[in-house]
């Protein structure tokens, strides 16, 4: 695996220079991809839980990992990045991102799939984890960011 430490949930498809407010991508808001570099320690593990939480409530509806140290020795196996210390479950989307067209039987990673997903193909899966996420994630910003935006605007 790579030796590089991920520093930045940038996946290298930024939608909010395009003026989304939610990335499409790494599924944070456009302050904070803006805002990334200046961010402290504290500020950068808000954002990294905000979207560990979210993306295992998406990942823990569709499969179960029943093997997390399987997993995570395929993903060492294959050089697939991912954050150690996140859930498994955040690997387990790692792997289905990366490698969704060539894997054929995800009990051999150490997942499966949930009943009312087993028909579906890993590309078509991949798809709807990451639509969802992205809804999560805009809902989040809805309800929590966006009001205290309209909040300072109005105020001034």
């Amino acid at each position: 695996m790579s030796n590089q430490t991920i520093k930045t949930p940038c996946v290298g498809l930024c939608s909010t220079v395009y003026g989304d407010l939610v990335c499409r991508g790494c599924k944070r808001f456009h302050h904070e991809v803006i805002q990334w570099n200046g961010y402290n320690e504290e500020e950068k593990r808000a954002v990294w839980l905000r979207l560990e939480q979210l993306l295992v409530q998406v990942m823990a509806g569709k499969l179960e990992v029943f093997d997390p140290k399987t997993l995570r020795g395929q993903l060492e196996q294959r050089k697939i990045r991912f954050v150690p210390h996140q859930s498994e479950y955040c690997w387990a989307y790692q792997l289905i991102a990366r490698g969704a067209r060539v894997i054929t039987n995800l009990e051999a990673y150490g997942m499966v799939l949930l009943p009312e997903f087993r028909d579906w193909n890993l590309p078509q899966l991949r798809d709807a984890i990451d639509r969802e996420f992205f809804i999560l994630s805009e809902a989040h910003y809805q309800r929590y960011i966006a009001p205290g935006f309209l909040k300072d605007v109005f105020s001034n």
